[in-house]
């Protein structure tokens, strides 16, 4: 039995699962072309293969952990820089900022890493339930300012953070990203009123 590196045996089991998660995170977002074994895992994890399967009972398993610790971890990032501000504006500013952060943190790499390897379906799903978790904060604040059809403005501005994360995944520095992207939304945030913008 390995010696557990923590003060109860649940805080070892623990921290040997978060390893387990993240070094599955490391392999998606190296952009490897073989997906995630539970061996490659435990490798990069620093330990033996079989212990894995007293974590996950197979690869699908594991991905599907990964999914399920990496969605609420990127919304909850999100909402969080969102409440840091107060005006519906500075709201707006922060939802794509935090999202681009996201990106240039490697985050949307393992995201694509996922898609190659995880399940279609559950991948899908979780995605979807990701994009409606970050939707529901960014249509408030627009609605809050008095937005026209704030829930098409947030799909046009989700579009804009779409444009952003490929340029940053094609190399472009990410602050220079998030400069433009600030430079795009903000004279609309002006033309529309809201508190920060009013004169």
């Amino acid at each position: 039995m390995p010696k557990i590196q923590a003060a109860t045996v649940a805080e070892h089991r623990s921290l040997q699962r978060r390893a387990l998660l993240d070094a599955a995170r490391d392999i998606l977002a190296s952009g490897e072309p073989e997906s995630p074994s539970l061996s490659a895992v435990a490798q990069r994890a620093g330990l033996a293969r079989s212990s894995v399967y007293q974590y996950f009972r197979s690869r699908e398993d594991l991905l599907e952990a990964v999914i399920a610790d990496m969605f609420p971890r990127w919304s909850g990032f999100v909402a969080q820089r969102m409440n840091s501000a107060t005006a519906a504006a500075e709201q707006v500013l922060a939802y794509a900022d935090a999202n681009l952060e996201l990106v240039a943190q490697g985050e949307h790499a393992v995201m694509r890493g996922l898609a190659m390897a995880a399940p279609g379906a559950a991948l899908a799903e979780s995605s979807k339930v990701l994009h409606e978790q970050l939707r529901v904060p960014l249509v408030e604040a627009l609605t809050r300012s008095g937005a026209t059809q704030p829930q098409h403005m947030a799909e046009l501005i989700q579009a804009v953070v779409r444009a952003g994360s490929q340029m940053i995944e094609n190399g472009v520095p990410s602050d220079d990203v998030r400069d433009l992207v600030k430079q795009m939304l903000e004279p609309y945030l002006r033309a529309s009123g809201m508190p920060r913008f009013e004169k």
